[in-house]
């Protein structure tokens, strides 16, 4: 009798019983699902016993790796005490407290100063939008409510966070959408949204998003949100000095500026935050993902003074601020998120993923020896390959080609997880990542690319033209 965790089996109950996110069923009926059942530091383990390394981080998040007993006692503790309770008016439970006042300490840099907790990214992003709206309502403003955000840029899938996103194909099947969003250019300087030269692209995108203001009417407009590096739409690492003239750009303009740190908050940058990565002080920001390393779902958002203290003032007169979510302050999941923070703090991890991240990205850039290579770029354990048709040119593969799916298949086949953006490669391990871990990830991905270059006609790897765009 076969057993119902037999990969073929596996696959016939997934495809008969479960919708999974964003996955094409016809890709699984053609390439399988991998039953992932155990996991160790930087690597995970399916149910026929076979290793990989998990270059991907789970989705950009098990940034202090998998098994880690720590964080299962501490969730275990606290169920065993309590489980959940609400942290709706009057009520409150000592975990929310704790780990609040331990991220106002964490994010003093930035000058944050209140937590509000949610359960995920996307309603962390949600939730500073209607801060941000209410914000200026509470201020006298009430005409400012649009939102600016970037092409490319992904914050989520509730409504008002995909309406902010700027990835096209997560919007259409869905319109019409939130008014009040505006989209202005992602700093894409591989392919400049402005036609103009890598070193010139940066500022330019960044000044358009002035423009873009004065055009709406600066007393249209509530916030810019925007992630210190986008990540679904690309991993957009941006020149430096773009976020410094965003940031002035908001205050120019008496626009708040949103950070969305749901990717790059707790280390994945090489710093704890993003924001610190690039010498942010925005007036909010947004978190999930890497606060309890996927352990238990969180997240939250964190205000300046300034903004919360407008709420705080005026609550006589207009009352609460209207949104919550049932989970807010999850016991469980704040003792997981502490229990997280002290891992990461204990073992240095911030610092690893900056070391092995410089590792990891000097030898991505080796790849740039493929002809299929066109760009690589990172920061800390961050970082991307894009794979094209005319390295010269920079022209893409046709989408019907599925190149950038083939090599992630190949790196699979030998024992790397890997998540492709269409042609683009995109890492993110654990910040416990060794560097022999490091060194395994861009052997198998040489690997792979130079196997699926073959297969499409590109023949071996070009040594005369080293180098990436």
């Amino acid at each position: 009798m076969t057993s119902p965790n037999e990969p073929d089996a596996v696959l016939q109950r997934q495809l008969r019983y479960k919708w999974a996110p964003f996955t094409r069923v016809r890709f699984l009926e053609r390439h399988g699902v991998v039953a992932v059942v155990r996991g160790r530091g930087s690597r995970v383990y399916d149910v026929q016993g076979r290793e990989y390394i998990d270059a991907h981080g789970g989705l950009w998040l098990v940034n202090v790796g998998y098994g880690r007993e720590e964080i299962a006692r501490a969730v275990y503790q606290q169920m065993r005490e309590l489980a959940w309770f609400s942290s709706f008016e009057g009520y409150t439970n000592l975990p929310s407290i704790e780990l609040a006042e331990r991220l106002v300490g964490l994010l003093a840099p930035e000058g944050m100063a209140r937590i509000f907790f949610t359960g995920s990214g996307s309603e962390s992003v949600e939730t500073a939008l209607k801060i941000a709206r209410q914000y200026w309502r509470l201020k006298g403003q009430p005409g400012r409510y649009k939102i600016l955000s970037r092409r490319r840029a992904y914050h989520g899938v509730t409504f008002g966070a995909m309406s902010a996103s700027g990835v096209t194909a997560n919007r259409t099947m869905f319109e019409p959408l939130v008014p009040g969003f505006r989209h202005g250019p992602a700093p894409y300087c591989y392919r400049c949204p402005l036609g103009l030269s890598p070193e010139r692209c940066g500022l330019a995108c960044a000044d358009e998003m002035a423009r873009i203001i004065e055009f709406e009417g600066p007393e249209t407009v509530a916030a810019v949100i925007a992630e210190p590096v986008q990540g679904a739409g690309g991993v957009i690492v941006p020149p430096e000095g773009y976020l410094a003239r965003l940031q002035e750009v908001c205050r120019r303009y008496q626009v708040l500026f949103i950070l969305d740190e749901v990717i790059t908050g707790f280390g994945r940058t090489g710093e704890w935050f993003g924001a610190r990565r690039w010498g942010l002080r925005p007036d909010i920001m947004t978190f999930a993902k890497g606060l309890t390393s996927g352990y238990v779902p969180l997240g939250a958002v964190a205000v300046s003074e300034e903004v919360y203290d407008v709420f705080y003032r005026s609550e006589e007169r207009a009352g609460p601020f209207r949104h919550g979510n049932t989970y807010s302050g999850h016991p469980a999941a704040c003792a997981a998120a502490l229990a997280n923070l002290r891992i990461l703090e204990e073992e240095r991890l911030v610092e690893n993923a900056r070391r092995v991240g410089e590792r990891l990205l000097a030898g991505l850039r080796t790849l740039a020896r493929h002809p299929v290579v066109g760009h690589v770029d990172g920061v800390g354990l961050l970082a991307r390959v894009e794979l094209v048709q005319d390295r010269d040119s920079r022209q893409p593969f046709p989408p019907g080609m599925g190149v950038g799916d083939r090599v992630a298949l190949r790196a699979r086949e030998m024992g790397v997880i890997l998540r492709p953006l269409g042609d683009v490669l995109s890492f993110s391990p654990p910040l416990c990542l060794t560097e022999e871990e490091a060194d395994r990830i861009v052997a198998v991905v040489d690997q792979a690319v130079q196997d699926i270059s073959r297969e499409i006609g590109f023949g071996a790897a070009a040594t005369a033209s080293a180098g990436s765009g």
